[in-house]
């Protein structure tokens, strides 16, 4: 009975996935900050969307971009929200996870040798998993499962070792390791994680098979519009912290915001009045992406990121007097239409010192 009365986080599952370690990352069980909650499994990213949006779900936690294959698409084209379905989601948080990317299947004994007790092929190579790399045999491989998103992190050994295996696009690593899972011939397999393979009972043919080492994935945690405490708690989350009075260069750098604006194409300059704006008042941009907006062919919805917030006093037309309130108020003179989309705690700790480069 307990259970039933913890707020909702609903998620990218089934669990395994990615996205259920990084709920796991933004609500862990055993925290003495965070309050309990249930975490659920959705089937797409929409459906997570749309558990917060209908009040189903108190928070959700979806895939944001990955650092060596970009944004999610699917995300995005709904944070842009082209047939307002989703009017109310804002942006509470964000959770980095690790991304080692694994081959799994069934391991076939006629190419790679039945497994001693010593935990080593029968031909004398370790079974560490590597041993594709070396000149195992995948051919009895003939479809891949995955979420489209990892086919674009694991380039290289597909096209050494897979190349011509059948791709197929499911809704989430872990849904590729159970769809893996059900043929018993072995000649499916997919990219997932270790944590999947011993979800479903497969094994781990090939691992951290991503082209870049310390490859990793931004998750958000997204919240209802005036929906700030979590249920049956006076304590904040760590995800939704109460935001602090100022606005100073040191406290911009431990927020990240995210806002979408349009711009009439036709008018010379019109994207650079705006990027402009933010520039004026020190507001360093992090990121920018596009989309299509739905309106005419080449036109598009522009995601900006920046460091800071809005000051308590701002409102939703950032009429504050912090430095973001201040290029909120201009970017709504310059641009044809613009939507807040949230501010959340930086949980980038090494940010910055080029590793990995």
């Amino acid at each position: 009975m307990a259970d039933e009365k913890r707020p909702i986080v609903a998620f990218l599952g089934p669990e395994g996935s990615y996205t259920h370690q990084a709920a796991l990352s933004a609500f862990p069980p055993t925290s003495p900050t965070t309050p309990p909650v249930t975490l659920t499994p959705s089937i797409t990213i929409e459906d997570v969307f749309s558990a917060v949006q209908s009040g189903t779900a108190y928070r959700g936690v979806v895939p944001f971009e990955n650092s060596s294959n970009g944004s999610v698409v699917f995300t995005l084209d709904l944070f842009a929200d082209l047939n307002n379905k989703y009017p109310d989601i804002l942006v509470a948080g964000e959770a980095y996870v690790a991304v080692k990317h694994c081959l799994l299947g069934y391991s076939n004994a006629s190419s790679t040798g039945e497994r001693d007790g010593d935990g080593r092929d029968g031909d004398g190579r370790d079974g560490d998993g590597r041993d594709g790399r070396d000149g195992t045999d995948f051919s009895h491989i003939k479809k891949l499962y995955s979420h489209p998103q990892a086919w674009g992190q694991c380039k290289k050994f597909l096209a050494k070792y897979l190349k011509t295996a059948e791709r197929h696009d499911v809704s989430s690593t872990s849904k590729a390791a159970e769809i893996a899972s059900q043929d018993k011939t072995g000649e499916s397999a997919a990219l997932s994680s270790e944590i999947a393979a011993e979800l479903f009972g497969l094994d781990v043919l090939a691992k951290e098979i991503n082209d870049k080492k310390g490859n990793s994935t931004r998750f958000f945690v997204i919240r209802r519009k005036n929906d700030d405490a979590m249920p049956s708690t006076s304590t904040p989350t760590p995800t939704t912290p109460t935001p602090p009075p100022s606005t100073s260069s040191n406290n911009a750098n431990t927020w990240k915001s995210l806002v979408t604006f349009t711009i009439e194409h036709s008018n010379p300059g019109a994207l650079a009045n705006c990027l402009t704006v933010f520039s004026r008042h020190g507001i360093n941009l992090t990121s920018i992406n596009t989309r299509p907006s739905g309106v005419r062919n080449w036109h598009y919805v522009f995601f900006v990121e920046f460091k800071g917030r809005k000051t308590d006093g701002g409102g939703e037309d950032g009429d504050g007097d912090g430095d973001v309130d201040k290029a909120l108020g201009e970017l709504d003179k310059v641009c044809r239409g613009w939507r807040w989309l949230g501010s959340w705690e930086n949980r980038l700790v090494d940010e910055g010192d080029g590793e990995g480069e």
